[in-house]
């Protein structure tokens, strides 16, 4: 009998990996191996693909498994459905959403101002996991987030609300939805001008996602084999990537999958551009881009650079081998092809998660500002997902996402130093840091080659 201390299940929309960790509580942390499977859920039972990648697992380490305990991440049931609403795009909205995607939600609609009669109709087709509701820094304008908690509530949705809004508001919204919905209330997430406060909003909504997830359709049994926390696969890599950040410094991390392409940065950017920075940057900052994918989203991936020059990429008949082009490569025609994609996908994608330097004219002149996430500091680029970690090239791609001489976009600069997640373990780490963080930083710079 194989002996593991802990499982950590990351379940996909279509793949399940089951991996397998030893030595926890030693200074020797151990990863053991990963097992794969499709993922069932739309099949109704999501825990027939967990035995199957566990199954594959011991076939893989040679003999049956015995293990303490079972962890798990998840994207499956459609990830973590997430409304936003708050009061002005460029603050309390932008904040919410920066609290959202950290989280690792899928943001499937945000409004600014009071909601209207059609945002209400698309929030009750949305059937959210969660509604975020913000508004107002602290002691400021109320009547707007007061008027949406009366018009959430008059919904009668059975879906939590968490509250990140103006303090001064609390009681009122507590009473609205007395008796509706269940409701969390955390610190405002935009509490002065110019200040983000996303943290506290993160950590309930991964902690409402937990609670909830066990309840959507296919995932009813999944508390059957795991006994763990439950965390949203990409807020699993977050957490991750700010637990790696405290040991080598600014990162970002690039997952490129079949359907979206998901970018990661964890830094504070340079203080030549906070000075001229027109909006206040979380630290940590995901973006996901739904468009850019080298399976299900690959017509678009291509479409992002034209036809013409995926002709001269991938050859004249580019058309036809995109139509038949399979989710998992296996000749090496399919490997090069998907390698393509990936590349476009990552620097596509990391381009759109960066910010960039604009020249605008006053009465003195010409003079600079800075609008988005500065990606100046950033000295590791860190790939992980299906892609990036089995695609020969993984590395090569990376490399090209730094910044060309005379670009106005903040990216990493040429000294920044490329990584693979080897073991592709990220997301799983992520999970086991809520209890093993000190094991979970040694196994993640093992896996990314540094120790």
């Amino acid at each position: 009998m194989i002996k593991a201390d802990v499982l950590v299940a990351e379940i996909g929309s279509t793949t399940t990996l089951v991996n397998a960790f030893d030595g926890l509580g030693t200074p020797c942390p151990r990863f053991m191996g990963q097992g794969v499977a499709p993922t069932t859920v739309l099949q109704g039972d999501v825990t027939v693909g967990l035995e199957m990648a566990v199954r594959d697992l011991e076939k893989k380490l040679g003999g049956p498994l015995k293990w303490q305990r079972m962890m798990a991440s998840s994207s499956a049931a459609g990830g973590l459905k997430m409304t936003v609403h708050g009061l002005v795009y460029d603050m309390t909205v932008k904040a919410a959403r920066e609290a959202a995607l950290g989280a690792g939600a899928v943001l499937h609609m945000t409004t600014a101002g009071i909601l209207s009669d059609e945002d209400l109709k698309k929030i009750k087709k949305i059937r959210p996991n969660i509604i975020l509701l913000a508004g107002g820094v602290d002691y400021g304008e109320k009547r707007t987030v007061i008027e949406n908690a009366r018009k959430i509530a008059e919904l009668n949705l059975d879906t939590p609300v968490i509250y990140a809004g103006n303090v001064a508001a609390r009681d009122e919204v507590a009473s609205i939805f007395e008796g509706k919905n269940k409701i969390f209330f955390v610190e405002n997430v935009y509490p002065r001008i110019d200040e983000l406060n996303v943290e506290p909003a993160r950590k309930v909504i991964q902690e409402v996602f937990e609670e909830h997830i066990v309840v959507a359709p296919g995932m009813e049994k999944i508390r059957t084999m795991v006994d763990g926390p439950i965390v949203p696969t990409p807020g699993a890599v977050m957490m991750a990537a700010v637990l790696l950040k405290e040991e080598i410094g600014d990162l970002m991390v690039i997952d490129v999958g079949g359907a979206t392409t998901d970018v990661h940065s964890v830094t504070e950017g340079s203080e030549e551009i906070n000075r001229i920075l027109l909006s206040p940057e979380p630290e940590a900052k995901r973006t996901v881009e739904g468009d850019l994918g080298v399976y299900v989203n690959r017509y678009n991936v291509l479409e992002a650079i034209g036809i013409e020059e995926a002709k001269k990429l991938c050859g004249s008949d580019v058309k036809e081998r995109l139509e038949n082009h399979p989710a998992l490569p296996c000749t090496p025609e399919e490997v090069k092809l998907t390698e393509i994609l990936a590349e476009i996908a990552a620097v596509t994608a990391v381009q759109r998660h960066a910010g960039e330097i604009k020249y605008l004219y006053g009465p003195t002149g010409r003079y600079a500002v800075a609008q988005g996430k500065d990606l100046t500091q950033v000295k590791w680029i860190i790939g992980t997902g299906g892609a990036l970690t089995r695609l020969p090239r993984g590395k090569d791609i990376l490399e090209k996402i730094k910044a060309r001489p005379g670009a106005k976009k903040l990216l990493p600069q040429e000294d920044a130093r490329v990584l693979i997640d080897r073991y592709y373990i990220m997301a799983s780490a992520g999970v086991l840091s809520k209890e093993y963080p000190s094991e979970a930083k040694e196994l993640l710079q093992k896996s990314i080659g540094l120790k």
